[in-house]
């Protein structure tokens, strides 16, 4: 699938851009999972990995990872750079504004 074709869910679709070179990005799973499984079906996480994707790390600008960029209707509803904990990245997906 597509990132554009990913992006256009009316659910909330959170991006984690990393790499697996990368330290905090390898921390970041767990946490990623933890959301999963509180938030379960009201959000999809993927996960890309900026080596083996380049030219989507390059049209979204992607200078450091972790990346997190959450997206729903094709819209970017916010985006951060570095470590999130698990309680800051929940409520920041069910109350985006």
């Amino acid at each position: 699938m597509k990132f554009t074709e990913l992006i256009q869910s009316e659910k909330p679709v959170l991006i984690d851009f990393f790499a697996e070179w990368c330290g905090p990005c390898k921390m970041m799973g767990p946490i990623l999972q933890e959301v999963k499984s509180s938030l379960g079906d009201a959000v999809s996480i993927v996960k890309i990995d900026v080596d083996k994707n380049p030219q989507v790390a390059q049209q979204w600008q992607i200078q450091g990872v972790p990346t997190l960029m959450l997206f729903q209707g094709g819209n970017m509803i916010w985006r951060r750079s570095g470590m999130m904990p698990k309680h800051e990245l929940i409520r920041m997906i069910q109350q985006p504004a």
